[in-house]
């Protein structure tokens, strides 16, 4: 299933995942930008209809919750922005990541830690 969300769609779902769920009061509570409340349903609403969030009632409130699980998403955005700005080239993608010159050294040790593991999975 390819997941796909808008930037702003995103950010709620961020607060979902973070949280477990949340009514729209807190969603909006706890976004950076400063939304309507209607703004905020909007996007709970249609984010439902896509099929990635789901509700229960809660007195007057609904209780939104995500459907998807945020590795879910990863993988399936990955998967597309892989094919899209890399030519389905994991390599473009990773010569990209190490060439930032804003990553630590202590970041690309970690990142060369995970490749050794790999490779040495591959090898037994």
């Amino acid at each position: 299933m390819e997941i796909n969300f808008t930037e702003r769609e995103l950010d709620v779902m961020g607060v979902l995942w973070d949280r477990g769920g949340g009514t729209v009061a807190e969603v909006r509570e706890r976004l950076a930008d400063d939304l309507a409340y209607t703004t905020v349903l909007t996007v709970l609403r249609t984010l439902e209809e896509k099929g990635y969030v789901g509700h229960t009632e809660e007195g007057k409130a609904y209780r939104y919750h995500p459907l998807v699980e945020r590795q879910a998403a990863g993988t399936s955005v990955l998967k597309r922005m892989l094919h899209k700005l890399f030519k389905d080239s994991p390599e473009l993608l990773l010569t990209h990541l190490v060439s930032d010159r804003g990553l630590s050294d202590d970041e690309l040790r970690r990142m060369r830690r995970l490749l050794d593991e790999r490779m040495g999975e591959e090898e037994r």
